[in-house]
């Protein structure tokens, strides 16, 4: 089977199966005719209707059809031998009664299909079968009852029939009834098209009052960086040279400080407060202040013992003067 045929058999049976509740396995119903047509031919019956209608498949016969073939006559060997042939392909399907068993001669194939799919003649397929059928009449017949599929072999090739205009107009009238249910059912109950102005424009706060929605302010949009060119890579540029600041750029010490220092002066005995501080006494604070002016005595350095020697010489001298 080609692809662009296959892919339309199989659209065409899903949509049997949406619209009137085909499913696997199909039951199959099928006729004498089909059965000598396939063996004709040399097709496998069986995969060649599963192939067809995509999916699996149960095939069904009815018992005047299967009399029908017990009945044929033949002349020679050779056609006795397909008769029994046909005869246990037709084994292979489950029958299926239609009543008509006491007859004396079997009914033909319209007559008793068209009494298993429509028993009423209501023009509805009750236990929707698919029909495979050489019969022409027959397929005529079947194509003004609603939601019958159709089967038949032509040149060796087996032929899915299109949908017929009765079943195709009474899927589109189901499917526009599905859509008319959708939408009512999206109504609230017991209100109309219309709905309340308040229910939809204000709401009530904590006290009872009315307040109206905010309104949504409109999103302003990306702004997409203007494209231009690049600068130079950081990581291959020269670096820049340090500059040294000169003597007139740095900061004033005397200036920046203007911390207090932590230790508060001596209380002099003038002083307004000598009176509530604690006496200290005058040679101590002599002491003190010597020492405090003493000046450190720098250590020698190691290269120089001449200077430093000359040095000490000095200073002793200075000391000797001062006493």
């Amino acid at each position: 089977m080609r692809g662009k045929r296959s892919k339309q058999y199989r659209k065409l049976m899903h949509q049997y199966a949406l619209a009137f509740g085909h499913r696997e396995p199909y039951q199959v119903l099928l006729d004498a005719g089909i059965i000598r047509a396939a063996a004709n031919f040399k097709m496998r019956l069986g995969a060649m209707l599963a192939n067809t209608l995509h999916g699996e498949i149960k095939p069904l016969i009815s018992q005047c059809c299967i009399r029908h073939l017990y009945d044929y006559e033949t002349a020679t060997p050779e056609q006795e031998r397909e008769k029994q042939e046909w005869i246990s392909v037709a084994k292979q399907a489950e029958r299926r009664r239609c009543g008509h068993h006491e007859l004396e001669k079997p009914l033909g194939a319209m007559e008793c299909v068209m009494s298993m799919v429509d028993p009423k003649g209501s023009g509805g397929n009750k236990h929707r079968y698919v029909v495979a059928t050489q019969d022409e009449g027959l397929r005529r017949a079947l194509r003004g009852v609603v939601g019958v599929p159709v089967v038949y072999v032509k040149r060796s090739v087996m032929v899915l029939e299109p949908m017929g205009a009765v079943t195709a107009r009474v899927k589109e009238g189901g499917e526009k009834g599905k859509l008319r249910a959708g939408l009512t059912s999206l109504r609230p109950a017991g209100t109309g098209m219309k709905r309340k102005r308040e229910d939809e424009e204000e709401g009530e706060g904590e006290n009872g009052k009315r307040i109206k929605p905010e309104t949504p302010q409109p999103v302003q949009p990306k702004l997409r960086k203007a494209k231009g060119p690049k600068g130079p890579n950081p990581l291959s540029a020269k670096k820049k040279s340090k500059t040294l600041p000169s003597s007139q750029d740095k900061p004033d010490d005397n200036k920046l400080s203007t911390r207090k220092p932590a230790t508060k002066p001596h209380l002099s005995p003038s002083s307004p407060t000598a009176d509530t501080a604690t006496a200290i006494p005058a040679e101590t604070t002599a002491e003190d202040e010597n020492q405090r002016k003493r000046k450190r005595r720098r250590r020698p350095r190691e290269g120089n013992s001449e200077e430093t020697q000359e040095g000490a010489e000095a200073v002793a001298v200075a000391g000797a003067v001062a006493v």
